[in-house]
């Protein structure tokens, strides 16, 4: 072989070697395929709580809908950042609930959605910061809700300040904020969950696109036995 047909192989394989570390790592920090259910049932020992996280974002950056804002949730067995909106939980057990906000906002349209609901003492921690209420029109305002209407469950996300990041999934150097809660799910069934901070932007009065989508700003619990 020839010294320029041995380099040419080298590059090659050195591309190849390449291409799989990015693979690799896309894998292992990539949102992963959208929808789908995460089941949170087998992650912890009968009648103990579960810990459950998720993040927003101000664009998933990927998709039919790249633009759109979005909730991911981390799945309980790898870690990895999965874009689905429905959750496998087990009935009549605590839920341990944290929040990474990484998206803007602004002040509320009704004052009513920045108070905290269904969790022990209507209480919410913001950053560490216990909290009930949260005045909107202070601050950056809020960015999206997280309410189970059925079960008169509903937590407001504060928006964050600064450059939001972008693709998700967002990580910890992008400015967010993190919230944290519990609540307790009922018998089984099937419960939706949702925003209600309009946030589809380009659509009227801020209600279509994502707000109206599964996987996006809206989802469901999957309560079990």
């Amino acid at each position: 072989m020839t010294q320029g047909g041995r380099l040419g192989t080298v590059l090659g394989l050195f591309l190849v070697a390449v291409g799989l570390v990015v693979w690799a790592v896309y894998g292992l920090l990539g949102p992963g395929v959208p929808g789908g259910v995460v089941d949170f049932t087998t992650t912890q020992s009968a009648g103990q709580p579960v810990n459950l996280t998720v993040q927003t974002v101000g664009a998933i950056g990927f998709g039919s809908h790249p633009t759109w804002v979005s909730y991911l949730v981390k799945d309980p067995k790898s870690g990895k950042w999965l874009h689905t909106t429905t959750w496998k939980l087990p009935a009549n057990t605590v839920v341990h609930m944290t929040i990474d906000q990484y998206d803007s906002g602004s002040p509320l349209r009704n004052q009513e959605w920045g108070q905290v609901m269904g969790t022990p003492g209507n209480t919410a921690t913001l950053n560490g910061k216990s909290f009930k209420v949260y005045d909107s029109n202070s601050g950056g305002g809020v960015g999206h809700t997280f309410t189970i209407p059925t079960l008169n469950v509903s937590i407001p996300l504060i928006s964050v300040v600064g450059t939001p990041c972008g693709q998700a999934p967002c990580h910890f150097n992008s400015p967010h904020n993190i919230e944290s809660f519990s609540f307790k799910t009922p018998g089984p069934g099937t419960y939706n969950w949702q925003c209600f901070v309009p946030c589809g932007l380009g659509y009227l009065f801020g209600n279509g696109g994502p707000m109206s989508t599964q996987n996006y700003m809206g989802g469901e619990l999957e309560v079990v036995n």
